[in-house]
Formats: C-alpha cells, structure tokens, sequence
C-alpha cells in the first residue's frame, strides 16, 4: 500500500478502546473517505517509520497531502475533511477492537482526553 495513494489517512492507537471507539465514530462520520489505520499495524508502523517522529505514539494523526496532524492540530482538518464535499471513496483497512490496556476506567477517559487537548504536533511531508 503506498502512502500517496491512500491520502488522506487517520492514524490511530489500534489498542486502546477508547482511541478504537473515537476511530469508528470517525470512520462512521467520514463514510470511507479517509483510510484508517491501526499505529500497530503493519501501515502504520511503516507510516511511523517514514513520516513521524518518536512522539507519533502519544496521539492519533490525520495526514493530508501536505502535513501531518498530531493531536489538537488534527481535530480541524478532521472535521474539514468530515464536511468536505469531496466523496472520493477511499480503501478501508478494518478496524480492530484489540484493546491491551486498561483504558475502559475512569481515569483513563480523562488521561486519553487530556492528552487529545494538549499534544499537538504538525509534520510538513
């Protein structure tokens, strides 16, 4: 799978519960047109490796043409992308619900949500 082909791409911790549930809310949202993929997986960890930089694990990314969105940075061209006119289909790569954490506790709802509002990150490809 090539990384210019598949744009845009949201990548997201593919084991934790919660990052799999805000994955599949945004894959609901966006229908298809954004190629999701797990940092786990084998994709993801070739995007790693390739285009982000050793905090790529403390958040999810939203890749575009152009950048690299990680955390806050992301939220808005998320959501310009979800409202986006454009209806270009694009592959899927299945969501995994493997969760390896203790993330479905209290605490980890507000850690995993603070960590959204404060890492921010933006890489030009």
């Amino acid at each position: 799978m090539e990384l210019n082909e598949n744009i845009p791409i949201m990548v997201y911790d593919n084991q934790c519960y919660l990052c799999v549930k805000f994955a599949k809310f945004v894959n609901f949202m966006v229908r298809g047109r954004v190629v999701m993929v797990g940092h786990y997986s084998d994709f993801g960890v070739k995007i790693r490796n390739e285009i982000l930089d050793e905090t790529a694990l403390e958040m999810f990314w939203f890749i575009d043409k152009k950048r690299a969105y990680g955390g806050r940075a992301a939220l808005f061209p998320l959501v310009k992308t979800i409202f986006s006119r454009k209806r270009k289909k694009s592959s899927f790569i299945k969501i995994n619900d493997d969760c390896k954490q203790h993330c479905k506790t209290v605490k980890a709802v507000f850690i995993r949500s603070s960590s959204l509002l404060t890492n921010s990150k933006k890489i030009d490809l």
